[in-house]
């Protein structure tokens, strides 16, 4: 038997020395397993490059990329609205969250996060009427900061203005059909009849674009069919949502107007602001 096997438990009581066997362990850690200054741990039990420190980076990358995806998500929503079905961005977001296995609470958590939406009733100068859809998530912020500009441009915050305007299903398709081709105005109405939409103009927020989108207007009711129509017409629909429409519009003097405009500026740079809508004419 190996001497090293064996401790001397007594050296200094008369008695016979006493050896007190320990079982051999070499062949299950090593003859090294024990070094100095590593204390009483075996170099075997500590955990090896590539097993124990995999999980981590791993679950680190997967972590950046929900939030990126995340992200989309929320920027989807706010540009075209929070239904897939009427949104073709957000519907193509939402088929990478799942070609990417994000669970599905996480992708209608962030898109319920980014269609928290609130309406605000403003004035403006001459006694025009403003709506403010805001989308955020936090709303007091957002209030404060809308207040300031309506207060530094000769609006306030004010109930009331809701009631003139309605709500209106409004479906915008691109100044080309999905061949490339021009849509002319007589072409655009032809399409509105069969469509079941009451009417069709250019849309005046885009007046910078050398080809403005084309407004379908319609019950909010028959939203989805008429967006199915027009595309199916030949059409290509840029985005389908409920839009709040003036009844009337007012015409405000020259110095009044360029208040106006400049509040209407001031209003569209604040980026918690999705939709303004307004009676000016």
């Amino acid at each position: 038997m190996c001497r090293s096997c064996w401790r001397l438990v007594s050296r200094r009581t008369q008695k016979p020395l006493r050896w007190t066997f320990f079982p051999q362990v070499w062949g299950a850690v090593g003859p090294h397993a024990w070094e100095k200054g590593e204390g009483d741990t075996p170099k075997s039990a500590e955990p090896r490059m590539g097993e124990g420190n995999v999980k981590g980076p791993r679950d680190a990358a997967r972590s950046r990329l929900f939030q990126r995806l995340g992200m989309m998500l929320r920027t989807a929503a706010r540009e075209g609205g929070p239904d897939p079905a009427l949104n073709a961005q957000l519907a193509n977001v939402v088929e990478q969250c799942r070609a990417k296995n994000m669970p599905k609470a996480s992708i209608e958590a962030r898109s319920a996060a980014a269609a928290s939406r609130l309406l605000y009733e403003a004035r403006g100068p001459g006694g025009s009427a403003l709506l403010l859809e805001v989308l955020t998530d936090n709303p007091r912020r957002s209030q404060q900061d809308v207040r300031l500009i309506l207060t530094r441009n000769g609006g306030t915050m004010a109930e009331g203005s809701r009631h003139g305007f309605e709500q209106k299903g409004v479906v915008r398709v691109g100044p080309r059909d999905l061949q490339g081709h021009p849509v002319s105005l007589e072409a655009a109405l032809e399409a509105a009849v069969e469509a079941g939409a009451q009417d069709v103009c250019p849309d005046e927020d885009e007046e910078e674009e050398e080809e403005p989108a084309l407004k379908f207007i319609c019950e909010t009711s028959a939203l989805r069919t008429v967006r199915e129509r027009l595309e199916a017409s030949g059409l290509r629909p840029l985005s389908a949502a409920i839009e709040y429409l003036p009844r009337d519009r007012v015409t405000l003097p020259e110095g009044t107007r360029e208040q106006a405009e400049r509040l209407l500026q001031a209003l569209g740079d604040c980026p918690d602001i999705v939709r303004l809508y307004h009676n000016i004419q």
